[in-house]
């Protein structure tokens, strides 16, 4: 299982992602460009020092992700997490080689990207709430998923 972030918008929530990659042993990709200037100096002040324990792959581009998604690095299914996905997280059924997808903070993912995820999921809320934390879905997702497969028993 691995985390994918598209295009992210706010350099503490790539932060985030990156230290709950790190802490549980996820591999992360950065789908770019960001929305906020990134270097390696820059992610890693907002990684603090957990950068040096997260598995990182950055990707120029929506298409380079993709191509090297179709090509089996990685292999499994997309699994887009959005305000408009068909299935409920209690409905999901997990597998070890998804890659969970989250889109901008600001917009989600574009058309094109919502049509090429396997499996399109969305975190029910109570009523007149829109959505939550892009890093805090994150983690609630990777932890359903991590549990599902036992993935946690290799962290003990």
């Amino acid at each position: 299982m691995r985390l994918a972030l598209f295009e992210p918008d706010i350099p503490q929530n790539l932060g985030a992602f990156i230290r709950l990659a790190a802490c549980l042993g996820v591999p992360l990709d950065i789908i770019e460009p960001c929305g906020f200037p990134v270097d390696d100096k820059r992610i890693r002040r907002a990684a603090m020092d957990y950068y040096d324990l997260a598995s990182i792959v950055r990707y120029p581009s929506w298409t380079a992700f993709r191509a090297a998604h179709l090509a089996g690095r990685p292999p499994g299914r997309l699994v887009l997490l959005s305000t408009a996905g068909a299935v409920p997280l209690p409905e999901v059924t997990f597998r070890a080689d998804d890659t969970l997808l989250f889109g901008r903070e600001s917009a989600g993912v574009p058309a094109d990207v919502h049509g090429a995820a396997d499996l399109r999921v969305r975190i029910p809320l109570r009523p007149g709430a829109r959505s939550l934390n892009v890093a805090l879905a994150a983690a609630m997702v990777l932890s359903e998923g991590l549990r599902q497969i036992q993935g946690f028993a290799q962290l003990s």
